[in-house]
C-alpha cells in the first residue's frame, strides 16, 4: 500500500482489529470510530480490520438518495437491512463475501492516486492466491442502482471481467477510512431480485472461504514495509460509544 511512494511510513506499530460478525450499522459505527480515534490519537500508522455482516444488508452511498421504491419493501418485509455508508459510491449487497477497512493517516488527497495506492497490497494478496486482479476503467455514475453494476478505476475486477472488490473512501482531518466489499459468493436470488439482473459468479475455489483474512492481512502487512502488527482488542468503552453511534447508519423505510 505505501512502499512504492513517496509516503514513508517510519518504523512503528500498526494496528488490527480482529474480524467481527455484526450487523450492518454497528460495522458502520466501527469504521467511523476506528478513523475517530486515529484522528484523536494522532495516529501516524494505518489500522485494518476485516469483518462480515450479520444477516443480509444493503448498503447506501454517503449520497445515494434515490433508489427503486422495492427496496424499501424488501426491507419492510424484513428481508434485507439497510444501512447508509460514511463513504461515497452506490449500493452494495453484503452477503456471503468479507469486507474490509483501514485507516491510512496522511494519504495522498489525489482520488486515482489514492485508490491506485490503497488498492495495491490487494493486488499482490490476490495475485498470492491465484486470482489476478486489475483496476477497472469506466466512469462512477450515481445513476447506477449499485456498485457491482460498473467497474471503475476504484474498482478491481478479475481475467474473466468480473468485478471481486468494489471500494469507496471517506476523508476527515487528513486521515482516509477506506472500506470495500470482496465479493465471493453472493446471495443470487436476493440479488436478482434488487437488481433485476443475473448475480455475479462465485470467486474461484481456489480463494479461501476459510483463512482469506489471514492471507489479506499478510500482504497488508508487507505493503507497509517496517511496521509491525499489534492486535487491537475493542474494549467496553469502544462498546459503549460504538451501540451510541450506530443507530445514526440505520437507514429507516416510512
Amino acid at each position: 500500500m505505501l512502499r512504492e511512494s513517496n509516503y514513508k511510513n517510519p518504523p512503528g506499530i500498526c494496528q488490527y482489529i480482529p474480524s467481527l460478525c455484526l450487523p450492518g450499522h454497528k460495522q458502520m459505527a466501527l469504521d467511523v470510530l476506528m478513523l475517530e480515534r486515529s484522528i484523536k490519537e494522532k495516529n501516524q500508522f494505518p489500522k485494518l480490520r476485516f469483518y462480515t455482516w450479520d444477516g443480509p444488508w444493503l448498503s447506501l452511498g454517503r449520497n445515494q438518495n434515490d433508489f427503486p421504491q422495492k427496496w424499501a419493501s424488501f426491507a419492510k418485509e424484513g428481508r434485507v437491512n439497510i444501512v447508509r455508508r460514511p463513504s461515497g459510491g452506490n449500493a452494495v449487497l453484503h452477503g456471503g463475501g468479507l469486507t474490509y477497512a483501514f485507516v491510512w493517516p496522511n494519504a495522498p488527497r489525489r482520488r486515482h492516486e489514492s485508490y491506485q495506492r490503497a488498492c495495491k497490497w490487494l493486488i499482490d494478496g490476490f495475485k498470492d492466491l491465484g486470482m489476478p486482479l486489475h483496476f477497472g476503467d469506466e466512469i462512477s455514475h450515481l445513476t447506477d442502482k449499485h456498485c457491482f453494476s460498473q467497474s471503475t478505476k476504484a474498482d478491481l475486477i478479475d481475467q474473466r471481467g468480473n468485478k471481486r472488490i468494489g471500494s469507496a473512501q471517506f476523508w476527515k482531518s487528513s486521515q482516509l477510512l477506506q472500506h470495500g466489499e470482496i465479493l465471493l459468493d453472493p446471495p443470487k436470488e436476493l440479488w436478482e431480485e434488487l437488481f433485476d439482473e443475473k448475480a455475479p459468479e462465485n470467486a474461484p475455489k481456489s480463494i479461501p472461504r476459510v483463512g482469506l483474512e489471514n492471507s489479506l492481512k499478510q500482504a497488508w502487512l508487507s505493503s507497509l514495509g517496517e511496521a509491525s502488527l499489534q492486535k487491537k482488542v475493542l474494549t467496553k468503552r469502544d462498546l459503549n460509544e460504538l451501540s451510541e453511534n450506530a443507530a445514526s447508519f440505520l437507514v429507516h423505510m416510512n
